[in-house]
């Protein structure tokens, strides 16, 4: 393949989720010419609630974003950890101001959708980048000259592109991931997340303003305010064989309730209120596997879909976008090398978090004498203690 491919040709983005959306505003505000593809014919408002961390603040405010995105978003004071054995409040997370303070941004808790359509109206009112809907990347050709062949799909015909590069943000089952050698597949993790969101008048006053962790045996719950406070956001996140055809699907209420219960009645009650629940199949991919091949690399979920049990998913996909750009500056003349780069820098710091989150996953479930020590310890911990462990996350910054 090429190394640099020429100058003024544009870079290619399959995928028009959280990660693709800020990669494009990214690498355009290095000064590169951006096509975006997608396999939708729109992209609608899918997938439920989302934490934004100051991190994740950190690239947005870069790019200009959190003021549009402050009356999409709840900064709750707390996160209370209960046990839904006994219905006890365990600890408490400080977070709101403190977290502000100590790392500059602040930490938000959004639905996916207010945070992709503010993306895309930016996308949108910048000349130079392109969005194509209906459009699946399938493959990447080397020419005889500067410029590579992007190969794609759309609903009539197959196509052709002049490019520079291709990024894959196209999601968990990634299609750009099987042109990188050796790349590793999505694995089901064992455990699906049931989701709704109801309107905050809808849930009595208790629900309405922190957001809260429940700790059970094979099963956790957790909810929080989305959409400035309007509304509620909940999850509950079990152990069970997925079994529909798809890897996302209406629940059955019934079945949710059944799964939860010998839970506290106001947990149940809760869970009665929304009309409606999805559950989508929680999958992997392996942060350590291979991310780039020579002008392709792959970014968020694409390159190391996480489980959601540090909520570090959309966060990660943000802040891939802002390294790639960095290392993707307008006249690179060796594209691979940078690619390389960029996940020379990006890969101990996801799998360090990807690890965090496996071992949540765990703790999060723990029964019997296990969760007798993990509820100890919480017992015992201060809230700004609780929430200084995970600094080295939170005060991330690109340039570090």
């Amino acid at each position: 393949m090429s190394t640099n491919g020429e100058t003024g040709l544009p870079i290619i983005i399959a995928g028009a989720g959280i990660g693709g959306l800020t990669a494009a505003l990214c690498l355009h505000a290095q000064g590169h010419e951006i096509v975006l593809m997608d396999r939708a014919r729109q992209l609608s408002e899918v997938g439920a609630g989302l934490q934004l961390s100051p991190n994740a603040c950190s690239v947005l405010d870069q790019l200009g974003l959190l003021e549009d995105l402050t009356p999409h978003a709840y900064a709750p004071d707390f996160v209370k950890i209960f046990s839904a054995k006994s219905g006890e409040e365990l600890a408490r997370v400080t977070m709101g101001t403190f977290l502000k303070e100590r790392h500059g941004y602040p930490f938000w808790e959004i639905h996916r959708a207010d945070l992709q359509r503010v993306l895309l109206e930016k996308v949108q009112a910048s000349d130079g980048i392109s969005l194509r809907l209906s459009s699946e990347v399938i493959d990447l050709e080397s020419s005889p000259y500067e410029h590579l062949t992007c190969v794609f799909q759309d609903d009539e015909i197959s196509g052709n592109l002049h490019c520079r590069a291709l990024v894959g943000a196209d999601g968990v089952w990634s299609r750009t991931r099987r042109l990188i050698p050796g790349h590793e597949d999505a694995h089901y993790s064992g455990q699906v997340a049931y989701r709704a969101t109801v309107p905050i008048d809808a849930v009595p006053e208790r629900w309405r303003h922190d957001a809260g962790l429940w700790f059970h045996k094979s099963a956790h719950l957790v909810h929080y305010p989305v959409r400035g406070g309007r509304e509620l956001n909940i999850v509950g996140l079990v152990e069970e064989a997925w079994e529909d055809e798809t890897w996302s699907a209406k629940a059955n209420k019934e079945t949710l309730l059944k799964i939860f219960r010998d839970w506290p009645t106001e947990v149940r009650n809760l869970l009665t209120i929304p009309d409606a629940w999805l559950k989508w199949a929680l999958c992997s991919v392996d942060a350590g596997g291979p991310w780039t091949h020579g002008n392709i690399a792959l970014i968020g979920d694409a390159a190391h879909a996480m489980l959601p049990f540090m909520a570090q998913g959309a966060a990660m996909s943000i802040e891939d976008a802002a390294i790639l750009a960095e290392h993707m500056h307008q006249d690179v003349e060796n594209i691979p090398a940078a690619f390389r780069a960029f996940e020379r820098q990006r890969k101990q710091r996801v799998q360090h978090i990807q690890g965090i989150s496996f071992r949540n996953a765990r703790t999060f479930h723990y029964g019997g004498a296990m969760a007798f020590a993990r509820d100890t310890v919480l017992r015992l911990s201060k809230p700004t203690s609780l929430a200084a462990r995970f600094d080295d996350i939170y005060g991330w910054t690109p340039g570090q």
